[in-house]
């Protein structure tokens, strides 16, 4: 297994304008290089806050209400105030206002629980309300990345059960994936591949992961892993379009002799995966065809939302 170096999903081709980015902390803006958050925040302290990763295509964030649902039910979960929907959009549009940004942008929205008067979990500790902070930054996906498609590597460290951190949160204690991840790049690998407690396949250790096999998309059940944004519209668009869609336990078994594999974000929506734990999947050729033809389904989908999006605001303007 030969790793390329810098690629992952996550791979941007770089941008100098980032340099001068203005980042949203709070209602206040500041310049990149003085963004600074209290080093008694809850985030720092103990991990505690929640996020959302959002894409800004042609003037319009892509699926922002099923991203701000996403934020809601971890708000709750977490027992977070973290303020109205209209507050987040319009902290959302102030950024890219202030940016001058308009496509191929990526946001991380973030919110934790609010600094503490001392280190330590409880939440009676908190001073103040909850911090939020967003980051924009002109992010467009590395070609590269899906050109040679990713390799995986199992890491030993599991994904855990609902009881004792719910993956369907997109909460900011991240340690076991950047274990997992950190052992998939020793392993010569790009990126980690997670299993479940039980042993069948969830996740990878930042995006979801899918296989084909017999023309049928097959993911995990969505017990074990953050449920992708990108994911989601993956199965509907499969469905629609008449393809058999299987969520899932599967195991290494079915994925070793898969025809196709890959990984699934809010960033680079769909990237093939090229080989796992040093296999070749399916005969290598990339993008495998059901891959490229969910990529070029998912676009649309992107396009859709978007449109309707605009096409709402010009109503209500």
């Amino acid at each position: 297994m030969t790793q390329t170096a810098d690629i992952s999903t996550h791979s941007a081709v770089p941008d100098p304008r980032n340099a001068d980015v203005e980042i949203y902390i709070n209602g206040e803006f500041f310049p990149r290089h003085e963004a600074k958050i209290s080093v008694f925040d809850s985030g720092f302290l103990v991990g505690d806050g929640i996020w959302e990763g959002i894409r800004l295509h042609h003037g319009e964030f892509a699926f922002l209400d099923r991203h701000l649902d996403r934020l809601g039910a971890a708000a709750a979960a977490t027992d977070m105030a973290i303020g109205d929907r209209e507050f987040l959009v319009d902290a959302l549009e102030s950024v890219v206002e202030r940016n001058a940004m308009t496509d191929d942008v990526h946001l991380r929205l973030m919110i934790t629980r609010g600094d503490k008067k001392t280190p330590s979990q409880h939440p009676s500790n908190i001073v103040g309300g909850v911090n939020m902070v967003i980051i924009a930054e002109h992010k467009r996906p590395n070609p590269e990345v899906s050109a040679s498609g990713l390799s995986l590597f199992t890491a030993t460290v599991r994904r855990p059960p609902p009881d004792t951190l719910d993956q369907k949160l997109n909460c900011h204690s991240k340690l076991h994936e950047v274990i997992a991840l950190i052992q998939a790049v020793k392993a010569g690998a790009d990126e980690a591949l997670m299993l479940d407690p039980t042993g069948a396949v969830a996740t990878c250790n930042a995006t979801n992961f899918f296989i084909i096999r017999d023309n049928e998309v097959w993911t995990s059940t969505g017990q074990y892993n953050l449920n992708g944004i990108t994911r989601e519209v993956i199965l509907e668009v499969a469905a629609e379009h008449g393809l058999k869609t299987r969520v899932q336990p599967f195991s290494l078994t079915d994925v070793y002799s898969a025809d196709e594999a890959f990984a699934t974000g809010t960033f680079a929506g769909l990237t093939p995966v090229r080989e796992v734990d040093g296999r070749i999947v399916g005969d290598g050729s990339l993008p495998g065809p059901v891959t490229e033809q969910l990529s070029a389904w998912y676009q649309q989908a992107v396009a859709a939302d978007v449109a309707k999006r605009q096409a709402d605001r010009s109503e209500a303007g």
